[in-house]
């Protein structure tokens, strides 16, 4: 008789555990090149929590897809990764007291793009995960100066 604790610790074949890797490694590298933007700027949500949110994502597409879960099941997946981190998000957001100042939607919305960019590397998309980030990249980092030179004038 096979006992339900006989599958707990047995090691995945060496091509399944090198694919799991690569995923969760790429994911938590991509999340990082944003958050480490986040970070220079000086925000709370900075590297090791954008690795962690795009690492987590990618987690949420690849335990079901290893467990053998077919490819379109996944979207109900994918949209429960889409609001949990939306409520991650609206907790980054604060509202001053004065009407027009409200911080945080821009790491709110890097946040959200981190999850999504965790599920593509979880997926095995690393080339769209990459692109990703690396379009993410260039808003926050270059249209930042061009987003200051518009307000100061």
């Amino acid at each position: 008789m096979v006992s339900p604790l006989d599958n707990l610790f047995e090691l995945p074949q060496i091509d399944q555990l090198v694919r799991v890797v690569v995923r969760l490694v790429a994911a938590a590298l991509v999340g990082g090149v944003l958050g480490a933007e986040r970070e220079a700027v000086g925000k709370a949500a900075g590297l090791r929590t954008h690795m962690l949110v795009s690492m987590g994502a990618a987690l949420f597409v690849i335990f079901p897809t290893e467990a053998g879960m077919p490819i379109q099941d996944l979207s109900r997946v994918v949209q429960g990764v889409a609001t949990g981190i939306g409520f991650i998000g609206a907790g980054a957001i604060l509202k001053r007291s004065d009407r027009e100042d409200i911080s945080g939607l821009t790491t709110a919305a890097g946040l959200w793009l981190t999850a999504a960019i965790g599920l593509t590397a979880g997926v095995g998309q690393l080339w769209l995960s990459i692109l990703s980030a690396l379009f993410a990249w260039i808003i926050l980092r270059v249209l930042r100066r061009l987003e200051h030179r518009i307000g100061h004038r």
